[in-house]
């Protein structure tokens, strides 16, 4: 190890011990053996994944879920409630959405903001995000919040605010493109983040992806457009929130500007996720069949720091393969996607020198940048689309089945090693 990376090591170290953390870490690695009680999702897929005090709550394009012993079928449209430790399904917890739910963030008054591609909720309508109460699943009528000309691909929350990325051209009738930031009792428009994205690199603009800070002063955001309040910042930026208002930061870098997809992937940037110190987050992506120079099909982290020009720390490649999802635990930085590799920069769709398999599932150091030992494997199908910290340990959720080699549908629950 380089003598700049024992330096980071011991102060990651340090941070980590550090009883005033406010993001979630984990003192190790989780285990590779997921537990058993997590239910079983039949059919489409699970894209997020909450806990809400002692509930977890599961969002997607599903309509069939099984219990643990695999008996019961139950039907529950894109949302459904279990208790943690035994998977008992939440009866009183039956939202009806009419489309695919994207994204799931608890509230700090014990609900549940829900983003997605839907324009009603419990029969009344409300498009893109609301708000529900758990564990009835009943629709928190006092946020009245709804977006206009598109969906929510992302949402965050911080302080009691919640923030919104996705294709919307509106929120509540007032103007916002992409992005926006929302009282979390109310609903309302916050005027006090309304920057400008403009020029999407391919397709309409829209805000794929977005993660908060612990200290929630600092937002990045990926995307479509390349330019932020009349400067560049191509499919990447972050926001100053601890201002007011808001601002462009001068964190900026040219890394994602190389093309590495075909036209129908409109921005190759998938997830992005904070440390739980705050210091650094980590952004995956995606990208086309072939291999081209740049960050496609990668997991790479990047400091945080007001600075123009910044380059990642490291970067890993899986030699051909998309990654959908990450989560940061201060011992781990955990990716899903459906990855066949890692470590593997030299990989075309093939094993390159120093490439370990890691079918679908993995986890990097968060110092060298390198793969650890940890390796359940799972069936690959499209990916991973939720990896979700908990204290108790890591949720994932998919399109596939096959778990560790265990049969575990869709969803599964890895605990603290």
């Amino acid at each position: 190890m380089t003598a700049a990376l024992s330096a980071l090591a011991l102060t990651s170290t340090a941070l980590y011990a550090s009883p005033a953390l406010a993001g979630l870490a984990h003192d190790s690695v989780v285990s590779e053996r997921p537990v058993a009680w997590t239910p079983h999702v039949l059919d489409g897929s699970v894209k997020a994944i909450a806990q809400v005090g002692d509930v977890i709550v599961v969002g997607g394009d599903f309509t069939r879920v099984m219990a643990p012993n695999r008996t019961g079928e139950t039907k529950r449209a894109g949302l459904f409630a279990f208790r943690p430790g035994t998977g008992e399904l939440l009866t009183e917890f039956r939202p009806e959405v009419n489309g695919t739910v994207i994204s799931l963030v608890p509230s700090p008054d014990g609900g549940v903001f829900v983003g997605g591609d839907f324009t009603t909720v419990n029969g009344e309508p409300q498009q893109g995000v609301t708000k529900l109460s758990v564990p009835d699943g009943k629709r928190v009528t006092g946020f009245t919040a709804s977006l206009e000309g598109g969906s929510a691909y992302r949402l965050a929350q911080h302080g009691g605010r919640l923030y919104v990325g996705g294709s919307f051209t509106a929120v509540n009738g007032q103007a916002r493109t992409g992005l926006a930031r929302l009282d979390g009792v109310t609903g309302k428009l916050d005027p006090h983040l309304a920057l400008t994205l403009s020029e999407p690199r391919s397709g309409r603009l829209r805000v794929q992806e977005l993660a908060v800070s612990p200290d929630g002063r600092r937002l990045v955001i990926g995307g479509t457009f390349t330019v932020v309040d009349g400067e560049r910042r191509y499919q990447i930026a972050m926001i100053d929130t601890g201002s007011s208002p808001a601002r462009l930061s001068a964190w900026s870098t040219e890394a994602y500007s190389k093309p590495c997809d075909y036209e129908e992937i409109n921005t190759y940037i998938r997830q992005m996720d904070f440390a739980p110190d705050g210091s650094y987050f980590a952004v995956v992506t995606r990208g086309g069949p072939e291999k081209k120079p740049g960050l496609c099909k990668t997991v790479a982290r990047w400091e945080n720091e007001d600075r123009a020009g910044a380059e990642p720390t490291w970067v890993n490649y899986t030699g051909g393969d998309s990654i959908h999802s990450v989560a940061v635990t201060g011992s781990a930085v955990y990716v899903g996607g459906h990855q066949r590799w890692m470590d593997n920069p030299e990989g075309d769709k093939d094993a390159g020198p120093g490439a370990v398999e890691r079918s679908g599932i993995a986890a990097v150091d968060p110092v060298s940048g390198k793969a650890l030992a940890w390796n359940p494997g799972r069936t690959r199908g499209y990916g991973v689309e939720a990896l979700t910290p908990t204290p108790d340990g890591l949720y994932v959720g998919s399109d596939t089945d096959r778990l560790a080699g265990e049969y575990h549908a869709r969803l599964g629950m890895f605990p603290i090693a």
